[in-house]
């Protein structure tokens, strides 16, 4: 089955950098460098930061999942993506550290202090429905308290400037920018990987998971910090696209049966995967309408998160 994510994958990927093709063959004719210029300076900046944020997204997804075993647990549904980007506009907007490497580490910092927060508010074994609240709540203050910084900007125009970016975009992104991203996008993803063995042992509780030589305090402590520094950097350059990291993990895991740990690369290449068709499908919109990617990913995401709901409701009642 990981032959099958990985040709979807290069699917989505040559998707996403081809296609639309609009005037591109015309192009190619009549002005090569031109076409070379889109094709590199445009759109693989896109593609490749639709690859690896969706990868961030899906993999982190898997490893929270699995340490709060949760399936409703995801970067944005515990509040790590609205940290990472309250961080960011409070480091940029009021602190005027405007930089890139001050904005990722506002998201860093903003996204492990959600993450913290949760894991106070919820406990080690919160049940989902108090991860879910605690989850929410965390969103809404981080929501609210995000509006508020662009409110307190001294530019009047700081809103409308980071609107797009809030709402998920990957437009305008450059190869530096993708670069920025790549290191510890990928450093993280190594990082949760490594933790596979551990994530699975804690399926079988803590205890089992500490009598097999775990440490369970650890293994909590390295997910959260590593999660909030690939979410982190990523919103800080992409802003926040929701529901990839609760969508990704629960389809991977069909893959990889009783081991959650095990889930994390499967759902970082259906993260990738699924980022670039969201984005493909912004671009097939209407001349002039000009969508957000995080728009695209919620208006697929949140049935499918309803969906869940409805149906571990179910089950608690059979």
């Amino acid at each position: 089955m990981m032959r099958w994510l990985a040709l979807l994958l290069l699917l989505a990927a040559a998707g996403s950098l081809i296609f639309p093709t609009g005037g591109l063959p015309e192009l190619a004719r009549n002005d090569p460098a031109l076409l070379r210029a889109i094709l590199i300076e445009l759109r693989l900046p896109r593609t490749l930061l639709a690859l690896l944020y969706g990868a961030m997204l899906g993999g982190s997804g898997a490893a929270i999942q699995a340490l709060f075993a949760n399936p409703l647990a995801s970067p944005d549904v515990t509040g790590a993506t609205g940290g990472a980007a309250l961080g960011a506009v409070v480091t940029a907007y009021l602190f005027g550290l405007g930089g890139p490497l001050w904005i990722a580490a506002g998201g860093v910092a903003g996204a492990g202090s959600a993450l913290l927060l949760l894991l106070a508010l919820a406990g080690r074994h919160g049940d989902s429905a108090t991860l879910l609240l605690a989850g929410v709540a965390i969103s809404a203050l981080t929501g609210a308290a995000t509006a508020l910084a662009l409110a307190l900007a001294p530019s009047p125009f700081a809103f409308y400037e980071a609107y797009d970016w809030l709402m998920g975009s990957l437009v305008d992104r450059s190869l530096v920018q993708a670069g920025l991203v790549a290191l510890p996008v990928l450093g993280t993803l190594a990082m949760l990987m490594r933790q596979s063995p551990a994530l699975d042992a804690l399926a079988l509780g803590e205890t089992t998971a500490a009598a097999m030589g775990h440490d369970v305090t650890t293994l909590r402590r390295k997910v959260i910090v590593a999660t909030a520094i690939g979410v982190g950097c990523a919103v800080a350059v992409c802003g926040a696209v929701g529901f990839i990291g609760l969508v990704a993990p629960i389809l991977a895991r069909r893959l990889t049966a009783a081991h959650p740990g095990r889930a994390i690369l499967p759902a970082a290449l259906m993260g990738a995967a699924l980022l670039a068709v969201a984005d493909l499908l912004v671009r097939l919109a209407p001349a002039g309408r000009l969508l957000p990617v995080g728009v695209i990913t919620a208006l697929i995401g949140a049935p499918f998160f309803l969906a869940l709901v409805v149906r571990m409701r179910m089950e608690w009642r059979g």
